[in-house]
């Protein structure tokens, strides 16, 4: 009889680096291959696990490896620390002149945007804590999301000078509506979990002592359906918004300007002072 797969009900505190488990080198996320599901972690709770070029790689990284594996079957991505996702961005280097808007900013985003929507495996966001900004980028890139009840959600990008061109524009149109993602790109606010997911936004909502045995439990359901008719149906419906493939390329190519300008460097710079950004002030 074969044997019926099954998913780990261990936490992701418990995720050991991947270079013992794969091989893999890899300093800023945390990767486990265990009963059929691939866990990867984003481990920079220092920084409420803000990406960076170097994040984003070692994340395109642990899902074509789980993508390649056909002994997986479902991608779990999460942050470590039990307070956020992810937060967003690393501003940091924004306010450093000697580092510039790169080719590799460039490709990072690509290569993971392409593992994630490309994969044909269905990837599960487990959301405790921020998940605001790019992190909520991150989340749209994924398939399903399973939140904390005490997660918050948000985009932030006019705070500090931004704009989420990198899948939080286009996928929010789909999940909440146009004029619902102009409310959220536009205003900042934040919103509850629950609110998310009466939004469309999110899936399930949880108590957060729940959240591991519920993201389990949606991996199970998973593991026990046709992984062919799991990979059609994801492009399938990844159809639409695979058109928006040409607003991604426009968007990250502005961002080779937007990112370096005034406005964005004192958006970045207020956010590190923890003040209001003065974009009035700025020439």
């Amino acid at each position: 009889m074969a044997k019926k797969p099954s998913a780990s009900a261990k936490t992701n505190n418990g995720a050991k680096p991947a270079k013992k488990k794969t091989g893999l080198k890899l300093t800023y996320i945390l990767y486990e291959k265990k009963d059929r599901v691939a866990r990867v972690t984003i481990n920079r709770p220092e920084v409420r696990n803000a990406l960076n070029s170097e994040v984003r790689e070692e994340l395109a990284i642990a899902i074509e490896d789980a993508w390649l594996d056909d002994e997986i079957g479902v991608i779990v991505l999460t942050g470590a620390g039990g307070k956020a996702f992810s937060a967003g961005g690393d501003l940091s280097w924004i306010v450093d002149p000697k580092k510039k808007v790169d080719a590799k900013y460039m490709l990072v985003h690509y290569r993971l945007a392409t593992a994630m929507r490309c994969c044909g495996k269905p990837i599960i966001a487990r959301v405790d804590g921020y998940c605001v900004g790019g992190g909520n980028e991150l989340n749209m890139l994924c398939d399903l999301t399973v939140a904390s009840d005490t997660s918050i959600f948000a985009q932030a990008g006019p705070l500090v000078g931004s704009a989420p061109i990198w899948y939080g524009l286009q996928q929010l149109q789909h999940s909440v509506g146009d004029k619902k993602a102009r409310e959220i790109v536009y205003l900042c606010n934040r919103y509850t979990a629950q609110e998310a997911m009466n939004m469309g936004w999110v899936n399930k909502v949880v108590p957060q002592d729940k959240l591991d045995e519920e993201v389990d439990a949606w991996c199970r359901s998973l593991l026990e359906k046709s992984r062919q008719s799991l990979r059609i149906a994801k492009l399938q419906i990844n159809f639409i918004s695979d058109m928006a493939h040409p607003q991604i390329t426009h968007g990250l190519e502005l961002a080779r300007y937007f990112m370096k300008a005034p406005e964005m460097v004192e958006g970045a710079t207020a956010f590190l002072e923890k003040r209001k950004p003065d974009f009035w002030g700025v020439d």
